[in-house]
């Protein structure tokens, strides 16, 4: 199993967009046994995907109070599965801190081992009790950047957390290559995967679906795909 976690210091950069499509094309793509879990308390990615709420508040499963498989359901795609979140996640980072187990994350994913060969977490922003679990938990963190200065800053910041102890993969989102300023931060890093602004991912919201199960062959769909390759080279290694 390999746990890959879609986060940002910023918000509103596409992170729950990459965390959605990305976890399609492995439950798709690659066949893969995938479980994604939203540990974001607006619940963007539990939205897209299912309309059912959690069984029990998507808190409790770090408290001890209930299994991790309790709040798991199958979503309308094959191999696919979710735990969705709740306004209870609101409280998570103070229940961390209260917890002092800097590793429960981890420790529940390990749980999780047997039944699924992908993990895909949709994190909330911000430098958090949160976030340093994940970061702890994480065999790759997937780093939406817009491309603009301050989306860039706060990559940055990213990796100087990280201090080199997880894997990083910086991903250019939104992007009009008609723009200047986003023309030259590809120009900047052009190894870096590139997702663009497009009229069919902001459709997303609308058909509640992953981009790749209604228009796969569009230029969105395919650099979600390419951008799932990526991601599956980098475990490879």
């Amino acid at each position: 199993m390999a746990t890959i976690a879609i986060y940002s210091l910023k918000g509103g950069v596409g992170k729950t967009t990459l965390a959605v499509n990305l976890a399609w094309c492995a439950a798709t793509l690659s066949a893969r046994r995938t479980l994604l879990w939203d540990l974001d308390p607006q619940a963007a990615s539990s939205f897209l995907l299912s309309d059912k709420s959690p069984k029990k508040p998507a808190q409790d499963v770090f408290s001890k109070d209930v299994e991790p498989d309790k709040l798991i359901h199958k979503t309308a795609i094959e191999r696919l599965d979710l735990i969705a979140a709740d306004a209870s996640l609101r409280g998570l980072d103070l229940l961390f801190h209260e917890l002092d187990k800097k590793k429960r994350l981890q420790k529940l994913l390990t749980g999780l081992r047997k039944s699924y060969d992908r993990i895909l977490l949709d994190c909330p922003p911000g430098l958090t009790e949160t976030s340093d679990q994940v970061m702890r938990a994480a065999d790759l963190i997937v780093v939406p950047v817009i491309p603009s200065p301050l989306s860039e800053r706060a990559y940055a910041e990213v990796v100087k957390h990280l201090g080199g102890k997880a894997e990083v993969l910086p991903v250019h989102s939104m992007v009009d290559r008609r723009r200047k300023l986003h023309a030259e931060a590809l120009a900047r890093h052009p190894d870096w995967p590139v997702v663009p602004m497009a009229s069919v991912v902001e459709s997303m919201a609308v058909r509640r679906a992953p981009v790749g199960s209604f228009a796969g062959r569009s230029a969105g769909g395919q650099a979600f795909a390419q951008l799932w390759q990526a991601v599956e080279r980098r475990l490879a290694k």
